[in-house]
């Protein structure tokens, strides 16, 4: 047993925006399927999957034995990357053909979904970090699920439900960038690429709105449609323009050292390569594929960096641990 305590000391500091690890991994997964590269894409999901069954363990086992713990935790606006973690994954398994397992996703994310957001929302006030973006993340990731799903099954209410969900998410952007503190941009310690990355998954809902239209089934008309199209191409250009303010703000001002929540620049830059591409499909423009796949290896290499970082942290904890252990 005392083999485990390292682990065991370095899984009870975990903060609840560890909830990005799956975000980040998952959405490179999607987009390594996006472009082909089946195997590694299902390399990623399978981490992306264990961490998320760990994650959700222990979310259950602090609902049920630490309560007070997991209502405090529960208010911060990390706690959303529950419903955002879970999203994602659901978005791959549409993909993968696992429309049952996707659609049990998609159930659990929103019986999450408004408990978790009223309680974030009611917590708002000025100067926040990017948790502020997560209520629209989360819902944006609600959108593309629903959307995908109504894509692959022709489940046209599924349709009109996810774009409710796409407005509805937008609204919530709009609603929070006030309350972001700018200042963020030079200080944050990663987290701060939200304020792109919920951009991005917006595009990506619009994209999968478009994709889920057909002749057969005509959701849209051409006016709904324009609009749709119109909206989601700025969308992607905005999330563009927040990816290079950034990524400046990164060489100005460059923060090295690990940070948990450098996953969450991980997950934006990810899902501005997925935007990417899938906007590319849907709004058939094939010269931004070739940008959404230089975006998604340097995604890549940037999970592999903080991937790297995490498993240095572990191993020093590791240390310490076992230093002031007993003998």
């Amino acid at each position: 047993m005392s083999g485990l305590s390292p682990f065991r000391t370095w899984w009870a500091q975990r903060p609840p925006a560890a909830g990005a690890v799956v975000m980040a991994t998952g959405i490179v997964s999607v987009g390594w399927h996006l472009t082909g590269y089946e195997v590694l894409s299902r390399i990623a999901l399978v981490i992306a999957c264990v961490a998320w069954l760990a994650l959700a363990a222990d979310f259950a086992v602090r609902l049920l034995r630490h309560r007070a713990r997991w209502q405090a935790e529960a208010r911060t606006p990390a706690a959303l990357t529950a419903v955002a973690a879970t999203t994602v994954l659901g978005t791959r398994f549409v993909a993968l053909g696992r429309q049952t397992l996707a659609e049990a996703l998609l159930a659990l994310a929103t019986a999450l979904w408004p408990v978790l957001l009223v309680d974030v929302v009611r917590h708002w006030k000025r100067r926040m970090p990017r948790g502020v973006f997560l209520g629209c993340v989360a819902t944006q990731g609600l959108a593309v699920v629903a959307a995908s799903l109504a894509g692959a099954e022709t489940t046209a209410w599924l349709a009109h439900a996810a774009l409710v969900l796409f407005w509805l998410g937008l609204v919530l952007y709009a609603v929070a960038l006030p309350r972001f503190d700018l200042r963020q941009v030079v200080t944050g310690a990663g987290d701060h690429w939200i304020a792109g990355g919920a951009l991005a998954i917006s595009a990506l809902a619009g994209s999968k709105l478009l994709a889920a239209d057909s002749a057969r089934r005509y959701l849209w008309n051409d006016d709904d449609r324009g609009v749709l199209r119109a909206v989601t191409v700025a969308l992607l250009v905005l999330d563009l323009a927040w990816y290079a303010v950034l990524l400046v703000a990164e060489v100005v001002r460059p923060r090295l050292g690990y940070d948990v929540r450098r996953w969450s620049t991980v997950f934006p830059m990810g899902m501005t390569a997925a935007a990417a591409l899938a906007v590319s499909a849907a709004v058939d423009v094939p010269w931004l594929k070739d940008p959404g796949e230089v975006l998604l290896w340097v995604s890549v290499a940037a999970w592999l960096a903080v991937a790297a970082g995490a498993l240095r942290t572990y191993t020093a904890a590791g240390a310490q641990v076992t230093s002031t252990a007993p003998r």
